[in-house]
């Protein structure tokens, strides 16, 4: 298994899920304006959308987008703890979570990295969005540890890195008191903890 990565992009997410599991895979960046892979591959050839993370299989199939590669990783290794079985309700709680991050959380982000869109656009339009989504995502932590609950599941990983971009675009965790204890929480965990040394960051 091999993981194609950016440096603290959405692929961070698989990387925590995957050290969180404790999986064998091999880890190879990409850049992503070149679209080539550290090894020198037309990084297009292996993934023809050209966007991380991108995990490659044993057998040499390939998976893509953030929300299938969590669950095919935490199904496939059998971490119920991560996902539950699919007759139980909590299990589409977990994944309820990750579409919310994925679909709101993560897009909502896109503008913020987009070169051509102005400042004005982004402290206008683009931070207001974001912050109405961590306003949303700090009460629903209000008497949680984690977002399920007192457990750590797939979506956890998936905001940790979403919160490490809010820190990076100035967007300050103060006003969301439980989101700020969510993240201390994380921070000190082992996947998460061996993953940023992993990435240099």
């Amino acid at each position: 298994m091999k993981l194609f990565y950016a440096k603290g992009a959405c692929s961070l997410a698989v990387r925590i899920i995957i050290n969180e599991i404790g999986l064998n895979s091999e880890f190879e960046s990409v850049d992503l304006k070149a679209k080539r892979t550290e090894s020198g591959h037309d990084f297009l050839e292996i993934n023809s959308k050209g966007a991380v993370p991108t995990l490659q299989l044993d057998n040499g199939a390939i998976l893509t987008e953030n929300a299938v590669i969590l669950q095919y990783l935490a199904d496939t290794n059998k971490a119920p703890s991560l996902l539950p079985a699919v007759d139980t309700l909590e299990r589409y709680r977990v994944l309820e979570w990750v579409n919310y991050i994925t679909t709101e959380v993560h897009k909502s982000f896109a503008g913020l990295f987009n070169p051509i869109v102005s400042d004005d656009i982004k402290g206008t339009l683009f931070i207001p969005m974001i912050k109405s989504k961590l306003n949303y995502i700090n009460h629903e932590l209000q008497d949680r540890k984690y977002l399920i609950g007192d457990h750590f599941t797939l979506p956890d990983a998936y905001l940790f890195v979403m919160l490490r971009w809010a820190d990076s675009c100035k967007i300050s965790l103060n006003e969301y008191p439980n989101l700020l204890s969510y993240q201390t929480e994380l921070k000190v965990r082992s996947s998460i903890q061996k993953s940023l040394k992993e990435e240099g960051l």
